[in-house]
């Protein structure tokens, strides 16, 4: 039986709740927010999606906001006075987003946010306790925009002995198990990272595999910034990177990263995947492909983000999935999808919008989720996915 907080209970499972989702990732380009209206329990669960928006950093607070978070992301020294200082201005943003989120629309009752990762170390060896910073302080969310406000979802799985990541794979259960096939939810945000849930697995959540796979997004954002001198963040539809030619040499290369050989439980973040390994991966491209041009370079680092992908799944799945559903903002890159289908033939594609789900903002809404499963004190991760000793609640609780 689920342990349910002492301060806030929902007396009826079947009454819906509204709730809010924020969520901010490794492209630290602003708050995904998402009101959605929850009622069940942790299966079966009933989710309506009522408002969905990406606001920019720079449309919900100052402008200098992201390039501080950008440089506390990359390990840029912070006095703790500054870094006090940003974490509340992440949390003003959020608690900004939060308010915009419900113009026009039933008020919230709760929200869920998960929070600006500035630093994330997955456990050092089995005997000791990773460690993970989101930044946005729940309490002052609560206080600002007057509602129950869960956060710091991943210390939890953390203090349990797990990696605190991926935190979606139990929604991915409930949203997208099927009785006779098996499936691959792949999340595209800045980092990849999949569920795997084979067929049957959705009444007893048992079989359920899931890791981080490595980059998505990050790098080729990053390569485009560099490309245009800050005036272009993204390649829409990867439209550049399809006017040019992968260099499979060099993808090749980049799979020899120790991250691709360890095996799950595993998460990953800028630490690995950022700007240092990006600036890494240009300097091979210099010896090997000194020809290359900026149309393959981007080429090859969308091919990784797939071939990644595809490797991971032929190492550590126990067999091909027949379905693969792509959320995230990379599930848009049209390019990217034509690559990952490349390297997985067999395999069906298709996105969480084509059943139903927003493919934008599936993580805002599952922390809306987890928010949810907090309050009614169900567990929020799961064991075979973080490595963590047990299920637990996530999250800690704030009142305005």
């Amino acid at each position: 039986m689920p342990q349910h907080s002492p301060d806030l209970i929902i007396p009826d499972p079947e009454t819906p709740v509204r709730v809010i989702g924020l969520m901010s990732g490794t492209s630290i380009d602003g708050v995904d927010a998402a009101l959605v209206e929850l009622s069940g329990g942790r299966s079966p669960l009933k989710i309506t999606l009522l408002a969905a928006q990406t606001f920019p950093y720079e449309q919900i607070a100052p402008p200098t906001l992201r390039s501080q978070v950008l440089a506390a992301a990359s390990n840029q020294p912070l006095p703790l006075s500054e870094l006090a200082q940003l974490d509340n201005a992440i949390a003003t943003a959020f608690a900004t987003a939060a308010q915009l989120i419900q113009h026009n629309q039933p008020p919230a009752q709760l929200i869920g946010s998960h929070g600006q990762t500035v630093f994330h170390a997955p456990p050092p060896s089995p005997n000791q306790l990773g460690y993970s910073l989101q930044l946005g302080r729940g309490a002052v969310i609560a206080q600002q925009t007057q509602l129950p406000t869960v956060s710091n979802f991943r210390a939890a799985d953390i203090a349990a002995g797990g990696q605190g990541a991926p935190l979606v794979p139990p929604i991915d259960v409930c949203l997208f198990a099927h009785p006779e096939r098996d499936r691959c939810v792949q999340n595209l945000g800045g980092i990849g990272n999949v569920t795997y849930l084979p067929a049957g697995c959705g009444d007893s959540f048992q079989g359920i595999l899931g890791w981080d796979t490595g980059p998505a997004n990050i790098l080729i954002d990053l390569a485009i910034a560099q490309l245009t001198d800050g005036a272009q963040q993204y390649d829409p539809n990867g439209h550049w990177a399809a006017s040019g030619i992968p260099n499979s040499e060099l993808v090749q290369q980049w799979l020899r990263h120790p991250f691709f050989q360890q095996p799950p439980p595993k998460s990953t973040g800028r630490e690995d995947f950022g700007p240092e390994f990006l600036q890494h991966c240009r300097q091979q491209a210099a010896h090997l492909a000194p020809d290359l041009s900026d149309a393959d370079w981007l080429a090859s680092l969308t091919d990784f983000t797939a071939a990644a992908i595809a490797d991971s799944y032929q190492r550590f799945l126990p067999q091909p999935p027949q379905d693969i559903i792509l959320c995230g903002g990379g599930s848009r890159n049209h390019y990217l999808r034509s690559r990952l289908q490349t390297h997985l033939p067999q395999t069906s594609l298709s996105t969480s919008d084509d059943w139903g789900l927003n493919a934008d903002f599936k993580e805002a809404i599952a922390f809306a989720i987890l928010a949810y499963w907090r309050i009614q004190g169900y567990p929020g991760n799961l064991p075979s996915v973080t490595g963590a000793s047990k299920p637990v609640p996530l999250g800690d609780i704030h009142h305005p």
